[in-house]
């Protein structure tokens, strides 16, 4: 893990007002923050904050990762025995097919609408739950209690959602699916088999 250090992304269009939200939230206290990758930040804070700027700011960062997403971990360390993270995820971002050995997940939405896709082990798909905040039609909270394969397909331009999941972090607990295509797909395998989970969806 690299040394702690403030939010120090460069943004192709910097606006001050905003970026100096990330680094001092409405209290006055100073945000810092691990940057793990691009697309991984974990809050080195006993107390750690978001409002809608933060939000707003963790959105424009989002667009120039290779992913097309980005998440900040309130946890402070892979080890802790529960794990929350605000995540963004925009509409192109996509998340192959998975299944968490021994944990469960939920996600609170804040904004956004997305489709979340269960599917049995053979990758066909089984059920999809719409979830969007609570101020419009669907779920504003959903858990996965099982290590069934599931992936969430963003249905507006981006998605922001509150993930609790138990820890501690393992990568071998992660089983992606061999029946999906994998994040380095061709880019047009990857359109056509969300465009598949988008129909399926709204069937």
């Amino acid at each position: 893990m690299s040394p702690p250090k403030s939010w120090s992304l460069p943004m192709p269009a910097p606006d001050p007002v905003l970026d100096s939200e990330i680094k001092t939230n409405r209290t006055g206290s100073s945000l810092i923050l691990n940057e793990i990758n691009p697309e991984v930040f974990v809050s080195m804070e006993d107390v750690t904050l978001v409002n809608d700027d933060f939000i707003q700011i963790l959105k424009e960062k989002a667009r120039h990762t290779k992913n097309k997403r980005i998440r900040l971990c309130a946890h402070a360390d892979a080890q802790d025995a529960l794990h929350e993270m605000i995540i963004v995820l925009l509409q192109s971002s996509y998340v192959p097919p998975h299944a968490h050995s021994g944990k469960s997940e939920s996600f609170h939405m804040i904004e956004g609408q997305a489709d979340v896709i269960l599917f049995d082990s053979a990758g066909t798909p089984m059920r999809a739950i719409h979830l969007a905040p609570k101020e419009h039609p669907g779920h504003f909270y959903y858990r996965l209690g099982s290590e069934r394969f599931h992936t969430i397909i963003p249905c507006s331009e981006t998605v922001v959602f509150h993930e609790t999941t138990n820890g501690p972090f393992r990568r071998e607990h992660t089983v992606n699916a061999s029946w999906a295509p994998n994040q380095d797909a061709p880019s047009t395998v990857i359109e056509d088999y969300i465009n598949q989970l988008r129909r399926f969806a709204v069937s």
